[in-house]
């Protein structure tokens, strides 16, 4: 049998995500796996878990609007439509400093779940939230819990209370 350690950093970024879950009432559950930096890797590291699993874009217009699109991880995003659908100018990724200055996490690691880090940014207006309804159709998400070597799972209503507690209200929008 293997078991992975958690070390102290990442007991921390966790402890920030699991109070905020207790707090609000949430239940949550977290698998341990080595690090994972796409997509492809989390499906192996991750095993068999039922639910819906996400891809996380941090994305950036010229007039600093910016989007944390949170969409079903087989979903392909069309960029454009979705700066279309929020109203905003054209998007693109953001840079990995400007995502860390945000949601305090590095590409990788992007997460709904760093919103625990953004209410505090200055420009914290700036941000929408837009949620794939593919994603909330299931009873289960699951997200990496502010670093890439475990992911959590809550419901969907969770997730969208969690958000809301953050300070935003999330958008469901149909990706596909």
């Amino acid at each position: 049998m293997t078991f992975l350690v958690i070390d102290d950093e990442k007991a921390e970024l966790e402890a920030r995500v699991f109070g905020r879950l207790d707090r609000l009432g949430i239940p949550h559950r977290t698998v341990r796996h080595p690090p994972a930096h796409t997509v492809e890797e989390a499906r192996r590291l991750r095993g068999d878990l039922a639910g819906g699993h996400a891809k996380n874009l941090f994305l950036k217009s010229k007039r600093d609007e910016y989007v944390l699109a949170v969409a079903q991880e087989d979903t392909p995003v069309d960029v454009q439509a979705l700066a279309r659908a929020c109203g905003v100018g054209r998007l693109s990724f953001a840079r990995p400093e400007r995502v860390f200055e945000w949601l305090g996490v590095w590409p990788g690691a992007v997460t709904p779940f760093a919103l625990v880090n953004a209410q505090q940014h200055p420009n914290r207006d700036r941000l929408r939230i837009v949620v794939d309804q593919t994603l909330l159709d299931h009873e289960t998400v699951w997200f990496h819990p502010l670093h890439n070597a475990a992911t959590t799972g809550i419901s969907s209503a969770g997730l969208v209370r969690f958000i809301e507690d953050c300070g935003w209200a999330p958008v469901a929008h149909r990706f596909a």
